[in-house]
């Protein structure tokens, strides 16, 4: 393999920046285009900051179809569409529907599984090569819940135990001595105490980001907005100017589907939005971060405070930020913590999110200088390393002791 190829990644998340690193530990040169700047309000900014190893269900479960009108319905509830986007998402509405079966429910967590078994070593990788100063703690992730939720609990407990997940299931009073500021309207959880979060994601991106300078790559703050070939080698087109590359990967997320349309590849992504709110001056009264699985919600202790983070709102890239989802975190806040001050930073984010619940990883089916890093929906975050790592092994051409058929973009053709 010809280490002198000039590869060019299209989005500058955590998963182009890692694609990035990852590429350069094998000698290729990188630049890395985005039409924002490294660090700003997207996805790798405001998520949950959860590194979450354990997150192999996905929210294909057999069990979900029943539930789905009566989380649309609740004001509390995980789930929120924007009517006017109905129509343009029925069509992967029904291949989800289609994903939700017990066997394609399997197959998704096995392969969900396989990456996020192998996510922290690959995040530990990069770590090495900076300095993390704190912002990363090591207190695991506390999911609580009240009676009324247990039956989808059972399955995804079951679920997790056939596939070696390590959990403790937590009682009432192992949850109170974990997090005693929380008011006790919980009954049982589960922990997972070797999984972490971030003081601060934007921190660790831009540190990231200042690793792949250092190490040569470059940055160029352009907005791709096609695809051209010469030959075999892409071409990427801006407002006003073109870059030629040996090989590219796409990883812009969300926005990944303009380019893969203009491929001529039909892959139906979409994007769930997903809000997050702050309180400030509050981190101290949580030691990790406790998502309340009823109303599909969690919060966790930042340096900005304590980030109040989901929801899952269908309605694609355009509609405006809905205030009853900001209000919905607000309340849902209050109703764990009591008393809370003003909120401040309300966010929007996309995540981008394939029908059945899997990443795509791997070549294009239409042109093989052309690599896809995309769809790892509210795992983006925590899969970033090791999917820059199994991508750039694909594109030097490395065997891998990994099935990555499950991955590829032509599962959909």
């Amino acid at each position: 393999m010809n280490k002198n190829l000039n590869i060019g990644i299209i989005g500058a998340g955590i998963q182009g920046i890692s694609n990035a690193l990852f590429l350069q530990k094998k000698g290729f040169k990188v630049t890395i285009f985005d039409r924002e700047k490294p660090g700003s309000p997207v996805a790798s900014y405001g998520n949950a900051g959860h590194f979450s190893p354990y997150a192999s269900l996905s929210l294909n479960r057999t069990d979900i179809l029943m539930d789905v009108p009566a989380m649309l319905l609740s004001s509390t509830g995980p789930l929120a569409l924007k009517w006017n986007y109905v129509p343009k998402m029925l069509p992967w509405f029904l291949k989800f529907i289609f994903n939700t079966t017990k066997s394609k429910m399997m197959h998704t967590a096995k392969n969900m599984h396989q990456i996020l078994d192998l996510a922290l070593p690959a995040y530990d990788e990069l770590f090495e090569e900076i300095s993390l100063e704190n912002l990363v703690e090591n207190k695991g992730i506390l999911y609580v819940w009240n009676d009324k939720n247990l039956k989808s609990r059972e399955l995804e407990i079951r679920v997790r135990e056939e596939l070696g997940v390590k959990q403790q299931l937590v009682d009432k009073k192992d949850i109170h001595d974990l997090e005693p500021n929380l008011k006790k309207f919980y009954h049982a959880g589960v922990f997972y105490p070797y999984a972490r979060h971030a003081r601060n994601p934007k921190k660790i991106l831009l540190k990231l980001f200042e690793l792949f300078l250092k190490k040569g790559g470059k940055f160029q703050n352009k907005n791709i907005l096609n695809i051209n070939f010469e030959g075999e080698s892409p071409i990427l087109v801006s407002e006003n100017e073109s870059f030629s590359c040996d090989k590219i990967v796409i990883t812009c997320g969300a926005f990944s589907k303009k380019l893969t349309d203009n491929l001529d590849e039909k892959i139906p992504l979409d994007t769930e939005r997903g809000y997050h709110v702050h309180f400030k001056d509050c981190d101290h009264l949580l030691s990790r971060p406790v998502i309340f699985h009823n109303r599909g919600f969690g919060i966790t202790p930042m340096e900005q405070g304590l980030r109040v983070v989901g929801t899952v709102e269908f309605g694609g890239l355009d509609n405006p930020v809905s205030k009853s989802r900001i209000n919905n975190l607000i309340n849902n806040a209050k109703y764990m913590l009591g008393n809370l001050p003003e909120h401040e930073d309300e966010w929007l984010g996309f995540r981008p999110t394939l029908p059945d619940f899997l990443p795509v990883m791997g070549p294009s089916k239409n042109y093989k200088n052309v690599f896809y890093c995309f769809g790892h929906h509210h795992l983006g975050w925590t899969l970033g390393p090791i999917s820059g790592k199994i991508v750039s092994g694909m594109i030097a051409k490395e065997n891998t002791n990994l099935n990555l058929d499950p991955y590829s973009s032509t599962r959909f053709s």
